[in-house]
């Protein structure tokens, strides 16, 4: 990059923010000089903790901020004018949520996330124009919230194990099957399902996607219950769902490909994951009442460059996306190391708290950090186990030798 486009992006991007400051000023509070500590929301959980009732409230809360800042021109900045966006480079989303996190603004959660930024690049990767025309604006304004229907019982992290089948009836598919551990299917409007069209072929090859809407006949969602006591998990019953072939995304044996590209960008998204919590690891130290000892500090400074790592790697990932490069193994990288990260973090977090994080004595800011240490271990399995990051990496990075076909 010259000094002159390097000077004008830092031009760029300081008045970019200001701009962005200005406008939250408007419509949100700052947090205090305390970065808001002993008062308001201090869940640092990795699956919200949230009954049925409780996950449609604040979904709405969610949904209605991201209308508001998407109506101002503030939302799918790196998207382009025709679906509401800025046409704005993608490292400037990251500016803009780091603005807002100084501000007391709904923070999106999973489905939010999975929404904007893995249903929606996936059908501008993979739909029709018409698709893109119904889908694209509604999902980055959350007028629409979609979820995945890929793992199934017996098919977790093997993804082209799926058995849900979709017959070809006329101009109509038929599903039947089940999904599981489906992340807010009980708000959502559509889910993003794999489906078995060909069982005689390959595993891989006779796959394909359809976009389900969720209030179709023959559709039943049932909560599971999370260890941590919430319930935004979700069982999905298929039993002879009819959709129109004009609900099939991407072409009929070509649901790999297309589950690819919405993996690709969970493994993107998930590697920010462990970066997220530092800021809230250092507040809570500030609050500690003691000094942390030589090996402590140590351990902090450990989550805290982990942390950076972590975020530059997305922003590396994010660039390549940008430039039009399909995501590659740098995203099992970057989820592989947040579910590092969250490990580390819930083990530094139990040890500066001790009993505080199991036994609730009503201290704000101590006791929510067992939701972190409940759920960080899931997200070893989610987005697809550690093993199979392992394996993409081993083959596409090292050029290590494929496991052998059974």
């Amino acid at each position: 990059m010259s000094e002159d486009i390097l000077i004008e992006e830092v031009t760029g991007t300081a008045a970019f923010r200001q701009e962005a400051r200005g406008w939250l000023d408007q419509v949100a509070e700052p947090v205090d000089a305390e970065g808001g500590w002993g008062s308001g929301d201090d869940s640092v959980a990795v699956f919200e903790n949230w009954t049925a009732e409780e996950e449609r409230q604040r979904v709405g809360a969610m949904r209605a901020w991201e209308k508001q800042r998407f109506d101002a021109g503030w939302g799918a900045l790196s998207w382009s004018a025709e679906y509401g966006g800025r046409g704005l480079p993608k490292h400037y989303e990251q500016i803009f949520a780091e603005e807002t996190a100084g501000y007391d603004v709904p923070k999106p959660n999973e489905l939010i996330a999975v929404t904007q930024q893995l249903i929606a690049p996936t059908i501008a990767r993979w739909g029709t124009e018409e698709q893109k025309q119904k889908f694209l604006r509604a999902l980055l304004r959350t007028d629409l919230l979609a979820c995945q229907l890929f793992s199934e019982p017996e098919a977790g992290s093997d993804l082209a194990g799926v058995r849900t089948q979709a017959v070809r009836d006329g101009d109509e598919w038929v599903l039947t099957g089940q999904k599981i551990w489906t992340s807010g299917a009980l708000v959502a409007d559509y889910g993003e399902a794999i489906c078995r069209t060909d069982p005689t072929a390959a595993k891989h090859a006779g796959l394909t996607a359809f976009m389900v809407p969720l209030d179709a006949p023959g559709v039943t969602i049932r909560p599971i219950r999370q260890m941590s006591g919430g319930a935004t998990f979700n069982e999905v019953f298929l039993d002879g769902v009819r959709i129109p072939d004009s609900a099939r995304l991407g072409p009929e044996g070509g649901g790999w490909r297309v589950a690819m590209t919405t993996l690709a960008a969970e493994r993107l998204d998930s590697g920010g994951l462990g970066s997220g919590t530092i800021d809230k690891v250092l507040l809570l130290i500030n609050h500690l009442g003691r000094d942390l000892n030589a090996v402590e500090i140590d351990r902090v400074a450990d989550l805290y460059v982990r942390s950076m790592s972590g975020r530059l790697t997305g922003l590396r990932v994010r660039a390549q996306m940008a430039a039009g490069a399909e995501p590659g193994a740098e995203a099992s990288v970057g989820k592989l190391y947040a579910t590092e990260t969250m490990r580390r973090t819930s083990e530094v977090v139990a040890h500066l708290l001790g009993p505080r994080i199991a036994s609730d004595t009503g201290e704000w800011g101590t006791f929510s950090w067992s939701e972190h240490l409940l759920g960080a271990p899931g997200y070893r399995i989610a987005g697809g186990s550690d093993e199979i990051q392992r394996n993409i990496i081993a083959e596409r990075v090292l050029g290590l030798p494929k496991e052998p076909k059974q």
